[in-house]
């Protein structure tokens, strides 16, 4: 975390001080104390970039290229051209946002800042006080932070509509090879090698092949894969247990590639034969779209809503009153068309279909969440008002394609806003007025 922090040292006082050497000092008499005067060097629209903004992101952006081991520092006109066309980008982008009225207020700062200081392994007291150790005040960091969130914010309002994703285009990249082996699952391979002689009689192979199918039956039934392979392994990775590092199926030994692809974690395979002898293989572990599953619930309900004629008391007595024509043997579904106030489910019996919990609110969620199969909730409140619910059937999902599509969509995303955002940003370089007054002597 220290290179954070000397990024922002001294961005005032050396900042200052470079500045003096360009602006000059002003003294009164022969003792008075130099005062440096700041000046304007960009006009961007309707705002100005000043000669101390210049100097301050110079010397960050120096000190961080002087903590990269191997790289030169490039020529003193190159770095300050660069630095000024990002803050000319950077002013247009704030001007932007202030017209479209996007704004950071101070608690999304500063949850941003805490969330900051926690990802670098501090509190955000110790994290001032790094700050402050380094002569880097507090509230400038602050307006930084809030400075690229605003910009950030700007971008994504106005890039992302211009970035088009269409169905074919998601079904073409899911089905590209690139995109199979970007997404392809990964294993983790347990192996154990029962070495043959190639001179080795029958009687020497059928130990061996009883041998694997003992140590098979024991990984069945729950042995320990790397107890077993110290004790009976001829590879070299017998002592460490023989389990693989992550791979793809097409990374692995062409013997097992096949079939690890119809494993799921903990599958032992039958003993497998080569030239060196018998292999016994155990998924360990099993990782990627394929095995993205979700629990999802299928539920229904009656929800009524308190109003201007009936109180809160008032609903819930209501919704008391069907809780024990329910228990009484009423049908659920015709009291919720009937009296559900909830327009989705109440005109098909209450039925919420198949959903995951957190996709409702969270008062909701816990109340399905720790309910048997066929119960009956109690009469209970959320933020829409008082409901009974009635858990109907429980599943485990495998969301392997809408994974895949999902994760298409985000790539696709990913990689136009990028060629979108640079499209822009040109757009809005070319259309802002700029008036460059970095060679001026005035310092008035």
């Amino acid at each position: 975390m220290s290179e954070l922090f000397s990024c922002y040292k001294n961005r005032l006082t050396l900042g200052l001080a470079m500045f003096g050497l360009i602006a000059g000092l002003v003294s009164g008499a022969a003792n008075a104390v130099p005062q440096v005067l700041d000046r304007i060097i960009a006009v961007v629209d309707d705002d100005v970039i000043l000669a101390s903004e210049l100097l301050t992101r110079l010397n960050t952006v120096r000190e961080q290229i002087a903590r990269t081991e191997g790289q030169q520092q490039p020529p003193e006109e190159v770095l300050v051209n660069q630095i000024l066309e990002r803050l000319i980008l950077e002013s247009v982008q704030m001007q932007e946002a202030a017209r479209r009225g996007i704004e950071i207020d101070d608690e999304t700062l500063t949850r941003a800042v805490v969330n900051f200081a926690e990802r670098n392994g501090v509190t955000l007291e110790v994290f001032q006080a790094k700050l402050a150790q380094d002569g880097v005040p507090y509230g400038e960091f602050r307006e930084q932070i809030r400075r690229e969130m605003i910009v950030n914010r700007v971008q994504r309002a106005l890039v992302n509509r211009r970035v088009q994703i269409s169905e074919q285009d998601v079904d073409a990249l899911v089905n590209s090879p690139f995109f199979e082996a970007l997404l392809a699952d990964q294993f983790q391979l347990g192996h154990i090698l029962l070495e043959i002689d190639e001179q080795a009689g029958d009687e020497v192979r059928a130990q061996a092949q009883l041998r694997a199918q003992e140590i098979v039956a024991q990984l069945n039934a729950g042995g320990d894969f790397r107890t077993l392979a110290r004790a009976n392994s001829a590879l070299p990775c017998a002592l460490e247990g023989c389990v693989s590092e992550w791979s793809q199926a097409a990374e692995l030994p062409s013997l097992f590639s096949e079939r690890v692809l119809d494993m799921q974690p903990g599958d032992v395979a039958d003993p497998i034969a080569s030239g060196r002898g018998l292999h016994v293989i155990q998924l360990v572990d099993r990782r990627g779209a394929s095995m993205e599953v979700i629990q999802q619930t299928r539920a229904r309900h009656i929800l009524m809503k308190p109003n201007e004629i009936r109180t809160d008391a008032e609903t819930q007595q209501a919704i008391t009153k069907l809780h024990k024509e329910i228990l009484a043997g009423a049908d659920f579904a015709e009291l919720a068309r009937e009296h559900s106030e909830d327009p989705g489910s109440g005109l098909k019996g209450g039925d919420l279909g198949w959903s995951e919990s957190k996709a409702y609110v969270p008062a909701f969620s816990a109340q399905m969440d720790g309910m048997e199969l066929g119960e009956i909730s109690e009469p209970f409140k959320s933020q829409f008002g008082w409901h009974v619910l009635e858990v109907q059937e429980r599943r485990t999902q495998n969301m392997a394609d809408e994974t895949r599509k999902e994760q298409a969509v985000q790539f696709l995303h990913q990689q136009r806003f990028q060629d979108e955002l640079q499209e822009w940003l040109k757009e809005i370089r070319d259309d802002a007025f700029v008036e460059m007054r970095l060679g001026d002597t005035d310092s008035g």
